[in-house]
């Protein structure tokens, strides 16, 4: 039997989730254009950004929720499974943003300097926030279902599968 505040650690999971989608696919969205633009209009354009650091909070929050969940519904397989892929997926997009992406922001300390060679620092920085947007996608798919799965009873899991 799960705990009487399951409910609201999905609910703040799934807001979490939504949370960093939101930058995630804006940041995918905004990218043929954004690589169109002239070098000079690309780092204005980046100043956008400021602040976004905040989503952050969102991102580690929707970790720590999902592994919370995972142990609460650990006696329902699928749904434990689940969110513990989302959470390494919302791993993935860490380790991809801290390798690829971040180092970018201290080239060019938060695109307020433009870098030697601006055409590969926006390449990089672009395309790891297109592959992490892709990424954080399959993270809320994954742990919507997750959270799906969590909602069929432990017995009737067992019986299909």
């Amino acid at each position: 039997m799960a705990p009487r505040f399951l409910p609201i650690v999905q609910i703040l999971l799934l807001a979490c989730l939504g949370l960093i989608l939101i930058p995630a696919g804006a940041h995918f969205f905004e990218l043929t254009n954004k690589m169109a633009l002239a070098p000079a209009d690309y780092m204005i354009t980046q100043r956008i950004y400021a602040g976004w650091a905040w989503f952050g909070l969102p991102i580690f929050l929707g970790m720590a929720l999902l592994a919370v969940h995972a142990a609460l519904v650990q006696q329902n397989k699928p749904a434990m499974w689940l969110s513990l892929a989302s959470v390494l997926l919302i791993a993935i997009t860490q380790t991809i943003f801290w390798s690829y992406t971040n180092p970018m922001n201290e080239l060019t300390q938060n695109w307020t300097i433009t870098p030697t060679d601006v055409e590969q620092a926006r390449r990089q920085w672009e395309y790891s926030h297109a592959v992490n947007a892709v990424i954080t996608f399959a993270a809320f798919i994954t742990g919507g279902l997750a959270v799906i799965a969590a909602s069929r009873a432990p017995a009737e899991t067992a019986r299909r599968g």
